[in-house]
């Protein structure tokens, strides 16, 4: 069964949208589908447009679709990345899970795989608490958390996330390239198992 992956992100200054891509690559070197989307933005038009670079990174992003309960219903895996609000994952994704109580009910959910990323300007921004705050929202799902562990080097070159990749704001470097490509690459792997 060919693997079917929702890679959603939100972005403010255009981080979680590279991580996205990166993984988006990756994820359709390794065999599958993917389709790449952002949450819809919440914040008030005029808050985004009152700051330079928040406004041009939707501008850039404009093209790309909006994730619907429709393309949640479509994939049988899930990648996510957002940065982190406050420890926790920001608004504008809540927003969007929230969205999804009826695709949950129905068991529509479940039973796929799942995976998360985030980012943060600073070492204790709690990337950790944001990836997992991420999975105790798909624990009730009843989705398969793929988390990338210590698999593989680029995970320990890259600043050793085992929960998921988290990116401290600022340019990627091959090993942060490497690491998002693993993790993609990763649950690729075992969506197809599970999926199958």
């Amino acid at each position: 069964m060919t693997v079917k992956l929702a890679i959603i992100y939100y972005s403010t200054y255009g981080t979680n949208y590279q991580m996205a891509q990166i993984a988006a690559e990756a994820a359709r070197a390794a065999g599958a589908e993917v389709r790449l989307l952002r949450v819809a933005e919440t914040a008030p038009k005029e808050v985004v447009e009152s700051q330079e670079a928040w406004k041009a990174q939707a501008e850039r992003m404009s093209d790309v679709p909006v994730a619907t309960p429709d393309d949640m219903e479509w994939a049988n895996a899930y990648l996510f990345t957002a940065p982190t609000r406050f420890g926790a994952m920001p608004s504008q994704l809540r927003a969007f899970l929230d969205t999804l109580g009826g695709l949950w009910a129905k068991g529509a959910l479940s039973n796929k795989a799942v995976t998360a990323m985030t980012s943060t300007q600073n070492v204790n921004g709690g990337q950790e608490s944001t990836i997992l705050s991420l999975y105790t929202t798909f624990m009730h799902w009843g989705v398969v958390i793929v988390p990338p562990g210590y698999t593989d080097t680029s995970i320990v070159e890259s600043g050793g996330n085992p929960y998921g990749y988290s990116h401290l704001t600022g340019e990627f470097t091959d090993a942060n390239k490497a690491a998002i490509a693993h993790q993609a690459k990763r649950l690729v792997e075992f969506a197809a198992k599970i999926s199958g």
